[in-house]
């Protein structure tokens, strides 16, 4: 006789939702994908372009989308076509220089983008402080933010309040360290239901395990009554999965298999770990990562 196993999961209450440009984040009442009741809302999938300087990309996007890197506004229609639920623009100056020229490129971009819009800073402190704001005032519309850090979270709160957008909060990999930024923005007047958070994450291997866990802890807490910590997760999971020598290097033996295969999977991988572990925007670099995971969650 077959014997089967149920198991049964109560927690106290949901993930919290957001609605952002009629989309659904989050509202998870579990981990699991349950077909009788549906308890964990889906991930939504934001396809990240540099756009500022499209040739730092990875080679995989470069395959894809090269032909377009000199007209930016090609590049970005063509990047919607992909199945991204939300368009990421990765502003990656150099230095506080070209501040300006961003916001100027974003100006002549805003017409184009139809689908809900991300916006990205360098993930340089000392730059986003200055470069996130900016590009804020010059949005119409809401948008995600990312992101806010330890270091920069006093110049970007108040203006991400002001235009009313979604604030993505990065910590690095510590569940304290994230409470109390939740806390000091949520101080400044930042709703709790306007926060993405983000736990930062390494690429393969350990790092890849350890964020993994920090992410099941957050949810975790988050269902059993942590009002802190019940929001929607985000994962960049590209961005540490493609600086790997795995997913960056053509220099290694044959037993690595196909390079360009083997870098797609690497970031198609990570991201439907990080899905497992609970999150609910997934971040890619390649559209047919999102082809793929869509496949996957059904």
């Amino acid at each position: 006789m077959k014997e089967t196993c149920t198991c049964s999961f109560e927690f106290k209450q949901n993930i919290r939702e957001i609605n952002f440009s009629g989309l659904k984040i989050g509202g998870d009442k579990s981990f699991f994908f349950l077909k009788e009741n549906g308890n964990k809302s889906k991930p939504v999938f934001v396809l990240e372009l540099n756009i500022f300087k499209p040739e730092k990309s990875s080679h995989i996007v470069k395959d894809v989308y090269s032909q377009f890197f000199d007209n930016k506004i090609e590049f970005v229609k063509q990047a919607q076509n992909s199945d991204c639920d939300i368009l990421g623009l990765k502003f990656n100056i150099e230095n506080i220089g070209q501040v300006n020229e961003a916001c100027l490129l974003l100006k002549d971009l805003l017409p184009h983008i139809r689908k809900p819009l991300m916006i990205r800073g360098v993930n340089i402190s000392d730059l986003d402080k200055i470069l996130i704001p900016e590009l804020m005032k010059t949005l119409d519309r809401e948008c995600i933010i990312a992101f806010a850090n330890e270091y920069t979270y006093k110049e970007i709160t108040p203006l991400a309040i002001k235009g009313n957008h979604i604030l993505v909060i990065r910590t690095p990999i510590d569940v304290n360290k994230l409470k109390e930024m939740n806390l000091l923005t949520s101080k400044m007047g930042l709703d709790l239901n306007k926060i993405l958070i983000d736990t930062d994450m390494g690429g393969l291997g350990y790092g890849l395990e350890y964020g993994y866990s920090i992410m099941e802890r957050v949810k975790i807490a988050g269902f059993n009554g942590n009002e802190i910590l019940n929001m929607p997760m985000i994962a960049f999971s590209s961005e540490e999965s493609l600086k790997t020598k795995e997913a960056s290097s053509e220099n290694l033996n044959g037993s690595f298999g196909d390079f360009k295969t083997r870098t797609k999977m690497i970031e198609v991988v990570t991201a439907s770990s990080v899905i497992s572990a609970g999150v609910n925007v997934v971040v890619l670099n390649h559209p047919e990562s999102i082809h793929i995971l869509k496949g996957l969650v059904g």
